[in-house]
């Protein structure tokens, strides 16, 4: 009997070895950050993943689940790092911004968990938005989906982040679907915020009797976090000006499309004078690209309780938007990570204090120098007691977001995440600058483009799906300093435009 009980023993080692090792497994940093107080620690815990949308805590499995784009779901296990295939949704419709998008975990105590999933398809010609629910088991598999909502979609603007705040209640945030009367039709379902019951059906206290639509006017939201008292938040994608953060409240009109941003224009106070509309709590132009976004209420990095967590894809950071004691404003704005990761898309945070976000830089619009070899990359922020890797520093937002004023700096700002630094835009979505017939021509047309905008135009037998915005708001010698700047650049030798160019087309 002890002779069988020591090769139990013997035999046993190796296992308890190896879930050892699994357990004990700590990535590399390959940063440090030096906050105030504290030391954080940035790892890369997945690599070579494709277009990871949005990211999911699986507190029963301790597992970070993660849609990618194209239509799969995965689970990256905390311990050993081990990315598997959970499902592959076949009906899913990707194009460009296109696919499966946002998710919510729901997990109560003790009851049937579900996952809430929100992605586009296609039946014939017609693209459509779905939320869809599906019970997840406690070994994480899915079953039993359900449609609760289907609405139009468009090739862009659909927006698509879901969560359940602390009323377990489902929010949806859609997008406008490209449409220019959706978002400000209280009827229709796009660029809405819209509420449902667990089960899909209309709450009873909804602010609209039997609507779902909770709040209007949005344009293109990209993030959506609610705190631990159930304030929501949402980060939105302007058009050429003001991205925005908005505080959620029932019943509010956001503006879009007659309101952007603040209202700060004759026009747009006299919208407001007439028909209330909220203003975002914050806004950016030149604009950032914000997307996912998380609330960090943890005290272990004391500097970022009760602060806003925002990826951002143009500006290629990780933005901490520190709000105020009543959750009404954003009072301070730090920096990481600008230019240093590529697009980031989605952030999570932990009930241990861990931050995990994702990079995006397979996706439809790399930016120069990405992706590298190893995206895309799920990271991880911990907070430390040792440095061991290069340290860098938040940095401070006045010092990044400084009005551009050169030619190569406003370029920049405004028009190099779509054209690209080289000129060369991107086929069949942004028409190239360089060697252009437009661009080298009379200055005339080309001001028209920069001052009014353009959509649904064939350029040289091809057709361009991206409109360009209006860069109107521009001062008068911004866009001297932008159309001199292209038209003598990226193979481009055109004569230089002055104050009288612009006169007449203003």
């Amino acid at each position: 009997m002890k002779k069988q009980t020591y090769i139990w023993l013997v035999s046993l080692i190796p296992l308890l070895s190896s879930c050892s090792s699994e357990t004990e497994r700590e990535s590399k940093p390959i940063n440090n950050i030096q906050l105030e107080h504290s030391i954080l620690s940035l790892s890369k815990e997945a690599t070579k993943l494709h277009v990871p949308w949005d990211l999911q805590y699986d507190r029963i499995n301790d597992a970070i689940l993660f849609s990618e784009i194209g239509g799969s779901i995965r689970r990256l296990d905390k311990k050993t790092k081990a990315v598997t295939l959970v499902d592959s949704l076949t009906d899913v419709y990707h194009q460009r911004t296109l696919g499966l998008l946002g998710m919510a975990l729901y997990q109560p105590e003790q009851q049937q968990a579900y996952l809430y999933l929100s992605y586009t398809s296609k039946k014939d010609s017609l693209i459509f938005s779905n939320l869809y629910r599906y019970d997840y088991s406690p070994v994480g598999m899915l079953s039993n989906p359900k449609l609760l909502l289907q609405i139009p979609g468009n090739t862009g603007h659909n927006g698509s982040r879901v969560i359940v705040s602390t009323d377990k209640k489902v929010y949806w945030a859609t997008g406008d679907a490209a449409s220019d009367t959706f978002a400000q039709d209280s009827t229709s379902l796009n660029g809405k915020i819209l509420r449902l019951n667990l089960d899909g059906s209309i709450p009873k206290d909804n602010p609209i009797a039997n609507s779902y639509v909770y709040a209007w006017g949005f344009r293109n939201m990209q993030g959506l976090t609610h705190d631990a008292k159930g304030l929501i938040y949402t980060s939105e994608h302007g058009n050429a000006i003001e991205d925005e953060i908005n505080l959620i409240q029932p019943l509010k009109n956001y503006g879009w499309p007659q309101i952007e941003g603040m209202i700060d224009t004759e026009k747009e106070k006299a919208i407001a004078k007439n028909s209330p509309r909220q203003e975002p709590i914050k806004s950016w132009t030149p604009v950032v690209a914000p997307s996912g976004m998380a609330y960090y209420s943890s005290n272990v990095i004391p500097e970022w309780q009760h602060s806003l967590l925002l990826a951002t894809l143009k500006n290629q950071s990780l933005r901490i938007l520190k709000l105020s004691a009543d959750g009404q404003q954003i009072v301070d704005e730090k920096i990481l990570f600008k230019d240093q990761l590529g697009r980031l898309r989605s952030v999570l945070t932990l009930p241990n204090g861990d931050i995990y976000f994702c990079s995006s830089n397979r996706d439809w619009n790399p930016q120069k120098g990405f992706p590298k070899p190893d995206d895309d990359v799920i990271y991880r922020l911990r907070i430390t007691d040792k440095a061991s890797a290069p340290m860098i520093n938040p940095l401070a937002a006045n010092t990044v977001n400084s009005p551009a004023k050169s030619g190569p700096a406003l370029y920049e700002a405004y028009c190099a995440s779509c054209h690209k630094a080289d000129g060369k835009g991107l086929t069949n979505t942004f028409p190239p600058l360089a060697n252009s017939s437009l661009v080298k021509g009379d200055p005339a047309p080309l001001l028209q483009v920069i001052l009014h905008g353009l959509k649904d135009k064939t350029i040289n037998n091809v057709k361009y799906e991206s409109a360009m915005p209006s860069f109107s708001f521009l001062k008068n010698e911004e866009v001297i300093e932008i159309t001199n700047y292209i038209r003598t650049h990226f193979g481009n030798s055109a004569p230089k435009i002055n104050q009288q160019h612009l006169t007449s087309l203003r």
